[in-house]
């Protein structure tokens, strides 16, 4: 029941994990609010020379720290440095890499260092902002290696800091506390499918039925085989009859129920459905239930099935509770009565309101230089930038290409080549700017002064910073086809060979294309 609806369960909470979540959160405002009375409070009782993440229980712990301390231990896994400068996050024994949640960084024992509490920091080359390439080969494995080049750097001083690894924006939330706890029993516990045969995917394709809820949870209890038979009744220790409460002839089974009891014979045979190929009682229910799920993308074929499998349970309930005789002909009447009301009822109907225009935003002030980028990605392969700027009449001055090796996130590749953009643009001399990109999500963070975010926070505060101290230039949204220029200038600086892209001449080449 408490496992989630994509494995074969009911997506109900586990008391343990919920709990354990909700008090991790008091531990995260701790963390982040010192100042808060609860965290004076604490601080002085508890960890008055030391940090909250290094706290002991002390002697005589009162309950109240000690259940925070069991929040705490759910937080710590959870939490990751997000990489600035490198001075405060240590590199080993620590959460700093995204693709290493689970386990502390591991260096090579060959060459550990004498210092067992270096910072991230000596890997960086100072004032560069960049990995220096040769301590990482030299101290970790090539995994690992890529792993660390993959994290962008910032060009100014920004200070390492403490995310929540489990949501987008590393703040914490009780629901992504909730699911990174259960992930974690899972590795340990090795959780799989109630139903063998049945997927992720296929769990995904019944709950997002075009069929009733009470429908989806009825065939939920078929594939889980829970529904109450008197075969699984009698697994559970109830004392009921093994026989079959419609026709006495055998053991009410799911089989028998629903493909071999005279009652389902009937139903079938009136129905005229043949939906599922072979003849129904001459095949297994195993089978019957593949074939089943195998409608699933025909909604009215399936909802049909579907609906003769509860008109079969129904009538034996009646039998069973009731003391009702079937009839064949009422059956059906009700049958054809509520597939046709089924049909027509509206389910997940949702009024999307209009998509707001993505064409280019028109400015009522004087002309400005505008300065367009985009990025471009290529599945293993190295990342790219383009970057093209206009002048006030609109004509295609500067133009350049920009490769980013290591990075395979679109929307980080978007924000390093605004970056380059900026950076480009002040070194220039540039001081009244207008940067247009189709990166909406990044476009609305800067606007808004946003850096929260797990893995390009770093560099959306080094950006917003800039945006601050140069008050001439803004940034804005325009639609995908009006960044077509920039957009070549990307695919092209992705097709070079890194050594190439220094030496191209882009804005030849771009002048000829458009």
């Amino acid at each position: 029941m408490c496992r989630s609806k994509h494995e074969g369960g009911m997506g109900f909470r586990r008391f343990e994990q919920f709990n354990q979540a909700l008090l991790a959160k008091i531990g995260w405002q701790i963390l982040n609010d010192p100042q808060s009375l609860l965290a004076q409070v604490y601080k002085g009782k508890y960890f008055p020379t030391g940090s909250f993440l290094t706290a002991t229980a002390r002697s005589r712990p009162s309950w109240g720290w000690q259940s925070i301390l069991f929040g705490r231990q759910l937080l710590e896994q959870g939490l990751r440095w997000q990489i600035g400068n490198g001075r405060s996050a240590p590199m080993l024994n620590s959460n700093w890499i995204p693709q290493h949640q689970f386990d502390h960084v591991q260096i090579n024992p060959v060459v550990l260092p004498e210092d067992g509490d270096m910072k991230v920091a000596e890997l960086i080359v100072p004032g560069e902002g960049r990995w220096c390439e040769n301590k990482l080969s030299r101290w970790f494995d090539p995994p690992t290696c890529k792993a660390i080049k993959a994290i962008p750097l910032p060009q100014r001083n920004i200070e390492d800091r403490l995310i929540w690894h489990a949501t987008e924006d590393g703040v914490f939330t009780v629901k992504s506390a909730y699911h990174f706890a259960v992930l974690i029993d899972k590795r340990r516990g090795g959780w799989q499918s109630t139903v063998s045969w049945m997927d992720k995917a296929s769990w995904i394709r019944l709950w997002e039925a075009d069929i009733p809820p009470k429908l989806k949870v009825f065939v939920w209890q078929i594939l889980s085989r829970v529904l109450p038979t008197t075969e699984a009744l009698i697994e559970r220790k109830v004392q009921v009859r093994p026989r079959c409460p419609v026709c006495w002839a055998r053991s009410e089974t799911l089989e028998h129920l629903f493909l071999y009891c005279p009652v389902a014979r009937a139903l079938w045979d009136h129905a005229g459905l043949d939906y599922l190929g072979e003849g129904l009682p001459r095949q297994t229910f195993p089978l019957f239930l593949k074939k089943l799920m195998a409608l699933i993308n025909q909604p009215t074929v399936f909802m049909a099935v579907v609906a003769i499998l509860w008109r079969i349970w129904r009538s034996r309930n009646w039998v069973v509770f009731e003391g009702k005789q079937f009839d064949i002909p009422v059956l059906m009447r009700q049958f054809v009565q509520q597939y046709e009301e089924w049909v027509r009822l509206p389910r997940d109907r949702v009024c999307r309101p209009p998509q707001p225009d993505q064409g280019q935003l028109i400015s009522d002030g004087p002309p400005r230089m505008v300065c367009r980028w985009d990025g471009a990605t290529r599945r293993g392969s190295h990342s790219a930038g383009g970057v093209v700027l206009f002048s006030q009449t609109g004509e295609v001055g500067m133009v350049r290409g920009i490769q980013l090796p290591g990075i395979d996130s679109p929307q980080l590749v978007e924000l390093l080549a605004l970056r380059e953009a900026v950076i480009w643009c002040s070194g220039l001399g540039f001081t009244d700017m207008v940067f247009e990109g189709d990166a909406k999500v990044i476009i609305e963070k800067i606007n808004r002064g946003d850096h929260s975010d797990s893995r390009m926070g770093a560099v959306l505060e080094e950006l917003v910073q800039y945006f601050h101290i140069h008050p001439g230039f803004s940034i804005r949204f325009i639609g995908r086809c009006n960044n077509r220029a920039a957009h070549l200038v990307a695919r092209k600086a992705l097709s070079l060979y890194p050594t190439m892209s220094r030496f191209f001449d882009f804005q030849t080449w771009l002048i000829s294309r458009v």
